[in-house]
């Protein structure tokens, strides 16, 4: 078992989603870039999320059967856009680290504890946002759904993760902001945290875990 400052959990593994409980600010962030190029705030979730094209486009993206140079080409001009080269990064070029969940996969990772991310990509070319915001080096083991060529909530991708981590899902705690992502991970017998954006996220996983993590900083 690993220990935390409040001794033995059944626990052994944490499991990270990546946007959502890694970032901060992503939706503000994505405003502010769509208003800089005349858009409505709203554009990139009506464009990605609402539309039926864009909606594709995505999915396609997150399993790898479509490249991040091809989605930026194809997706600019749905969101109107002139400009496709470096679209995933420069609307996520104000997008920050969640600093309180880093310090504390950090020191659960200090603590004995297997640490692995689980995120369905949205490309690593030519903007790597894992990079970017500067968490590779957090995890054991990166579950990403481009180069599995499948994505959350598909059972195969927890199975996966849980064996590259080699442990059974009730040694293993997982996080996620989608709580339609969060359902599989519990079919497997991992408990289950909603990131539901409130500010006791990282408090209520910390007792979860037994894990009193040092004041957040981001090591890149």
């Amino acid at each position: 078992m690993a220990r935390g400052t409040d001794g033995c959990t059944p626990y052994r593994g944490l499991i990270l989603d990546f946007v959502g409980v890694l970032t901060g600010g992503v939706q503000a962030a994505l405003h502010s870039w769509c208003a800089s190029e005349g858009l409505a705030p709203d554009a990139w979730r009506i464009t990605l999320a609402d539309l039926p094209e864009g909606r594709e486009l995505y999915a396609a993206l997150e399993s790898g059967r479509l490249s991040q140079a091809e989605w930026n080409r194809r997706t600019a001009p749905l969101l109107g856009v002139d400009d496709h080269h470096n679209l995933m990064g420069r609307a996520w070029s104000g997008v920050r680290p969640a600093v309180n969940m880093i310090a504390l996969a950090r020191a659960a990772r200090r603590a004995g504890y297997t640490v692995a991310l689980l995120s369905n990509s949205f490309g690593l070319d030519p903007y790597d946002p894992y990079e970017a915001l500067g968490v590779w080096k957090l995890f054991d083991v990166t579950v990403i759904s481009e180069r599995e060529g499948i994505a959350k909530p598909d059972p195969e991708i927890y199975q996966r993760t849980l064996e590259r981590m080699d442990l059974p899902g009730e040694a293993c705690v997982f996080v996620d902001d989608n709580p339609g992502n969060l359902p599989p991970a519990a079919a497997l017998g991992i408990t289950t945290v909603h990131a539901d954006g409130q500010a006791d996220t990282v408090k209520r996983l910390s007792s979860l875990l037994g894990i009193l993590p040092a004041a957040g900083r981001v090591h890149r």
